[in-house]
């Protein structure tokens, strides 16, 4: 009996997917998608960055503290990257970012990394679809990370590690020097 509300509450469930989108193309090919009216579900919320390469983990990091079920990262494909090679310093820092969340317990399948240029809107919907129901087979996030366990990781003020600045006004955390 258990079991089966467990099905019936992993098929009502609909995941919350926070989607990190270059601004040069796969933001454009979301805007393309829908400009085209091709269908794809709703379950994203898209954050336009100027770059995947500038996109940092820790961010991530928070959005799953916050209560993301998945995230979605969408940049250009490689070598397209406006700037230059902003798209593989995306990959590598994600491919790390997704072993690390992994050995910290959170199911790969919550975590994806994609190529999409601007003139491809019906590869996103697609893609979009693929991560929807990637994120569904795992169920609902159960926020393990609000947990202790990330937060001597995270720099942020009131963390007794982070006292030093560093040069561009941030805060230099002195347990990993």
């Amino acid at each position: 009996m258990a079991e089966s509300k467990e099905v019936a509450k992993k098929e009502e469930f609909e995941p919350k997917i926070i989607a990190f989108l270059c601004n040069w193309c796969s933001y454009a090919a979301a805007d393309l998608a829908g400009s085209s009216r091709l269908q794809y579900p709703t379950n994203i919320r898209a954050v336009r960055i100027p770059c995947t390469g500038r996109l940092n983990p820790l961010i991530v990091i928070k959005t799953l503290k916050k209560g993301a079920d998945g995230i979605l990262v969408s940049g250009c494909h490689p070598g397209d990257c406006h700037y230059i090679d902003g798209n593989y310093y995306a990959r590598r820092r994600f491919i790390m970012l997704k072993e690390l969340l992994e050995y910290a317990g959170v199911e790969p399948e919550r975590l994806n990394f994609t190529w999409c240029s601007a003139a491809e809107g019906r590869r996103f919907a697609s893609v979009v679809r693929q991560v929807v129901d990637r994120v569904k087979s795992v169920g609902p996030w159960d926020g393990y990370l609000s947990a202790d366990l990330m937060e001597d990781f995270i720099p942020e003020a009131g963390n007794p590690g982070c006292t030093e600045p560093d040069d561009k006004g941030g805060v230099i955390d002195d347990q990993f020097i």
